[in-house]
């Protein structure tokens, strides 16, 4: 979906992650300046949001998908012509990140071949906050550090890695903008490294979900 329209140019971004890690909100924040309270599972929501990046204006159209394992035969409905993925994770459940390798990344390779990725950390806002270190220190966990992530986008060749709280507005834009770039950028050198990666992944888990 690479279509330049009078001064403005169309991109598509497509989302995906675990459920409940913070996609919907995010684009909902962004894309209406409002931070929905309260929880619904998403199937499919498509925004549309004008974005201008180093001079140019670009009409990004938003596609949101369920993270839900009884999705896994709809959502790649969602991938064909994106210009740019953001695979999500939320700070306060490692096993969201660590699903970033298990799984994402692999569904993205296998339906976005050398579309740019970008790794996005949502709800840093709760990275400290007393509740969740507790309930994680329970469970012999921790919140997800910066270093976690930078080295997984890393891993996975992301184009980049951000945080950002929906809740509080931190770092949201600047997720956007990031993909915008990706997205004006064309095809990526960089998933030839991850899919190298990330078969090398599934040789070392014993679990991996691929479509």
């Amino acid at each position: 979906m690479s279509q330049q329209v009078g001064n403005s140019i169309r991109r598509k971004l497509v989302i995906v992650g675990d459920g409940a890690c913070g996609k919907t909100c995010l684009l909902i924040v962004f894309s209406k300046g409002q931070f929905p309270e309260v929880y619904v599972p998403t199937v499919f929501e498509n925004y549309v949001a004008d974005v201008e990046v180093d001079g140019r204006r670009v009409e990004l159209a938003l596609w949101d998908t369920a993270g839900q394992e009884d999705y896994d035969r709809l959502r790649p409905l969602s991938y064909p012509d994106s210009n740019v993925v953001l695979i999500c994770f939320s700070i306060d459940l490692p096993d969201s990140l660590e699903n970033v390798q298990e799984k994402w990344i692999a569904e993205v390779l296998h339906f976005c071949q050398g579309v740019p990725i970008i790794l996005v950390g949502c709800k840093v806002d709760l990275r400290n906050d007393g509740q969740v270190m507790e309930q994680l220190r329970e469970v012999g966990q921790q919140p997800v550090s910066t270093a976690d992530g930078q080295a997984v986008a890393e891993q996975i060749g992301a184009t980049g890695y951000y945080e950002c709280s929906a809740k509080t507005g931190f770092g949201v834009r600047e997720v956007f903008e990031a993909a915008t770039r990706a997205s004006l950028m064309g095809k990526s050198k960089n998933n030839g490294k991850a899919k190298k990666n990330s078969n090398s992944d599934k040789k070392k888990k014993r679990k991996c979900t691929l479509l």
